[in-house]
């Protein structure tokens, strides 16, 4: 999921630049995405399941029309969550105004507060983490003096890993959680308008200048009169900013933490290739994510990097896709190998990592029948062996192959070679030196920075769902 929101004092097409913006942040989330324009305090929204080019005609964005204010977002949704209601951001209604909210992440005691909200007398009609937030804040809002005490005070329930922004009619608001799991940036253009991104490549899109990252715990208002810092929980927690976006997520043109995405992802390459070394006449990478890590393997290793497979560039990431016949279905026209590169010699495939190594089968297949002799497969991260609560759809270590199978054995249900991984102590030396203080990496080593959510909230939220079907 990825969040963009543009502030400016000036009625201006602002649709078009979040339009822009969200483009740019495509790789975050393919299911749904949404634009909301504020034209002094008027909200007009439109957000529907598809992609960003595919929800948003011209006549669309045409309707939505001119504004100081823009919010979007971009969502990836897991099998139940996929359908237009769950689309973002929202629009509330409440008595103290209006505001539109869109995040990123998860929250650990989403059912928990949820069930709060209902014994309460609360209905809510999405099965959307970002419901619950706005509820949060609008209970808040009854007694606060502002829109940004009433998300300071309604931070102290929000427990897990998100990146918030929310809208009212006379503020665009930021909001990182106390970890800091998932990134979030803000920047000006040369007219004076604020662009906030979850990643810098969307502000260099619309012709913004990188400003800084928002800090763990902090929110930041943009108003008219400018912008003002809340720090009430900044250093509260010690920061975790998740690894992942390092590994996958993040585009490697953007910056997170003062740390350039490609390079980290070089790094992982040039690690992989110390700790896993082989003979091999050419290293290619799995586009698009494993590409850089296959650069820095190559450099390391002295063996010469070639392009293997060609990406089909109208196809999503299969990571982020729910269902895995959706998955393997997308492989099949994903992926196309380039045989002068491959045919007859001994191939080092990189990929950014292996979740439920349900893809790597067919990949290798395909590098076979292309007439590789030998394929020896290299993750850039380590093994994925514990569930994600923070906003990646991994909701059970059954779905895991690391949890079931070793290297030796995975290479043989992959027709491999050999596989092997990125050392787990090498992860936490991606970023450049003396940038981020600390990293999440529970997926991989399983310490998590968050209280996780118990087992009577899971059979509350199955609960739920039962009474719904």
């Amino acid at each position: 999921m990825a969040v963009f929101g543009v502030f400016g004092t000036k009625t201006e097409n602002v649709a078009s630049s979040a339009y822009y913006g969200l483009y740019a942040l495509q790789h975050r989330g393919q299911a749904s995405c949404g634009i909301v324009v504020n034209d002094d305090g008027v909200f007009r929204a439109y957000k529907d399941s598809g992609l960003v080019n595919e929800v948003f005609t011209h006549r669309l964005l045409k309707d939505l029309g001119l504004g100081q204010m823009a919010l979007g977002n971009v969502r990836y949704g897991t099998s139940k969550t996929r359908d237009r209601v769950n689309a973002e951001p929202m629009l509330i209604n409440h008595v103290k105004g209006k505001l539109a909210i869109s995040h990123d992440g998860a929250l650990v005691n989403y059912a928990e507060i949820r069930r709060e909200f209902e014994m309460q007398g609360c209905i809510f009609h999405t099965a959307n983490e970002v419901e619950v937030i706005a509820c949060a804040i609008t209970k808040e809002r009854i007694t606060a003096p502002s829109i940004e005490e009433a998300i300071n005070r309604a931070m102290n329930k929000l427990k897990g890993g998100y990146s918030l922004m929310v809208m009212s009619p006379q503020k665009l608001i930021a909001v990182r959680d106390e970890n800091g799991l998932h990134p979030l940036c803000y920047g000006v253009r040369d007219d004076g308008e604020y662009v906030i991104s979850s990643e810098s490549c969307a502000l260099n899109t619309v012709g913004a200048k990188f400003v800084r990252d928002i800090e763990p715990g902090e929110i930041v208002v943009f108003t008219k009169e400018g912008v003002k810092s809340i720090r009430d929980h900044c250093g509260k927690k010690p920061e975790r900013l998740c690894v992942f976006e390092y590994l996958y997520t993040a585009r490697p043109d953007s910056n997170i933490s003062d740390c350039s995405v490609h390079l980290a992802r070089k790094r992982a390459g040039m690690f992989l290739a110390k700790a896993h070394p082989v003979e091999a006449d050419v290293v290619i990478g799995a586009p698009d994510s494993g590409i850089d890590a296959a650069i820095g393997y190559a450099e390391e290793s002295g063996i010469p990097y070639g392009l293997g497979l060609i990406k089909n560039k109208y196809i999503g990431r299969t990571f982020i896709d729910p269902g895995q016949n959706v998955r393997e279905d997308k492989v099949k026209i994903k992926l196309n190998p380039v045989p002068e590169t491959i045919k007859d010699k001994r191939v080092i495939l990189v990929d950014d990592s292996i979740v439920r190594g349900t893809t790597c089968t067919r990949v290798v297949k395909l590098l076979r029948d292309a007439g590789a002799k030998e394929i020896h497969i290299r993750s850039s991260a380590p093994e994925f062996l514990n569930p994600c609560y923070y906003g990646t759809d991994i909701g059970s270590k059954d779905e895991l192959i690391a949890c079931k199978y070793n290297a030796e054995q995975m290479a043989k249900i992959f027709g491999a070679d050999s596989v092997g991984f990125l050392p787990l102590e090498d992860v936490f030396k991606l970023g450049a030196p003396g940038t981020c203080k600390g990293y999440c990496a529970a997926c991989f080593n399983g310490e998590y920075p968050t209280e996780l959510p118990v087992e009577q909230v899971s059979k509350y939220e199955q609960k739920i769902s039962d009474n719904k079907n």
